[in-house]
Formats: C-alpha cells, structure tokens, sequence
C-alpha cells in the first residue's frame, strides 16, 4: 500500500486536513497522522482525527508525500521543533513530495527546504516567505519540483488536484 504521512498537531484548520485525507483515501493511499505525540487532535472547527503517530515515530522511507495543513496553531507549534525540521529536511533532501497549505510553509521556512524556490500561502504569511528567501506568488497553487503549496482552503480542489497529479508522475517509494 502506498503512504503519505499528513503532520499536524491542535488546532488545525479542519478543511485543509480533512479534505485532503479523504482525498487521499480515495485515491487508495494509507494515510498517517503524526502529531507530538500520539492520540487525538482536534481541529479549529471541533473535528477530532487521531494521530497514529509520534514524532518519535516517524521514519520518511516508506512515504510518498508529506502533506503540511494550515490554521495558525499548528505550524506555530510544529515550526519550532527541531524533529519536525528534520522530518521536512528528510523527504525534501530524498526529493519525495512535500505539500504545504495556509501557514504550513511556514514550517518549511523554518526546515530550511524553501530558499530560492517559488511558493505560496496564506496572505498573511507572504511577507515572512519572501524576507526568508522565497520567490513568493499569490497564486492558487504553485508546484516547485517536488514541493507543493496552496494558499487557503478555496484552493484545496487545485491543491489535490496538483497533488494527485504528481504523486502519479513521481516513482513509488
């Protein structure tokens, strides 16, 4: 069964996991949750998904996306943990896919993965991309290499629909 791991920890914004997740699914993916640690999250909006991983637990071979949700908390708390930089290094160096909508590239900015390359998000967020190095587009979808990104929830059929796409163009791993 092909993988893809979904990162994301409270508070996240409940379209831009769950939409994709289901998406995935239908696709025929397994999908996996890693959050700090282990159990249930919950979301802006009061959905729950549970994490069937740790951070401790996650090893990138094996996956063939890693796919960052927005909403302002999760990036906020995930940025800075230096496990979460090192997971985000790992499929970007092995140039397996990384997706980030809304605030999730701020957790790319923090890993180090998005210097030089084109990108989006959420407005708000614009000015902290391009003062960290990114070539910033106000776009609905922008696809750099292996590295996806959106800018809000409106975007997510271009967002999957980009992801889709490229999870078929890319080798299985």
């Amino acid at each position: 069964m092909m993988k893809v791991l979904i990162l994301s920890a409270d508070e996240f914004e409940d379209s831009e996991l769950l939409c994709p997740m289901y998406r995935l699914k239908e696709a025929g993916y397994q999908v996996d949750i890693a959050a700090p640690e282990w159990g249930q999250i919950k979301g802006k909006r009061g959905y729950t998904v549970t994490a069937n991983l740790a951070l401790d637990d996650v090893q990138p071979d094996g996956f063939r996306l890693l796919l960052l949700p927005g909403g302002k908390a999760p990036p906020q708390k995930l940025r800075s943990i230096l496990q979460v930089q090192e997971i985000v290094r790992a499929f970007a160096d092995k140039e397996y896919l990384v997706a980030a909508i809304c605030h999730g590239p701020q957790i790319l900015l923090s890993a180090g993965v998005l210097v030089g390359r084109r990108a989006t998000c959420y407005r708000d967020v614009a000015t902290e991309l391009e003062a960290g190095g990114v070539l910033y587009e106000d776009s609905e979808v922008v696809v750099d290499g292996n590295i996806i990104t959106s800018r809000q929830p409106s975007d997510i059929p271009a967002f999957m629909g980009e992801i889709i796409k490229a999870l078929s163009y890319y080798p299985n791993r």
